[in-house]
């Protein structure tokens, strides 16, 4: 998912250094992201696990034009195995 293109209507691509999550609150029942993972299970063979991307870091520097970029879609950023080190370069 390198070009991250996205037909969500208010942002023009998404960028997800990290993915998957944690279900911790009744909110997290109808998870839209981990659906996604379910429906596109080539682009994500470990479901919605947790797992960092850290080679994605750079993606965002190889765009030329100004981009509205929807950021980590597929989970949260402030999730407690995410080292503080890569929230910090994902900032």
């Amino acid at each position: 998912m390198a070009n991250n293109k996205t037909s969500i209507e208010w942002t023009d691509r998404t960028w997800n250094p990290t993915t998957g999550c944690d279900k911790v609150s009744p909110g997290c029942t109808h998870c839209y992201a981990e659906a996604i993972t379910k429906r596109f299970t080539n682009n994500f063979p470990e479901g919605f696990t947790l797992k960092l991307h850290p080679e994605r870091l750079k993606h965002p520097l190889s765009w030329r034009t100004p981009k509205g970029v929807f950021v980590h879609s597929m989970r949260d950023i402030f999730h407690e195995d995410v080292p503080i080190d890569l929230i910090k370069k994902v900032f």
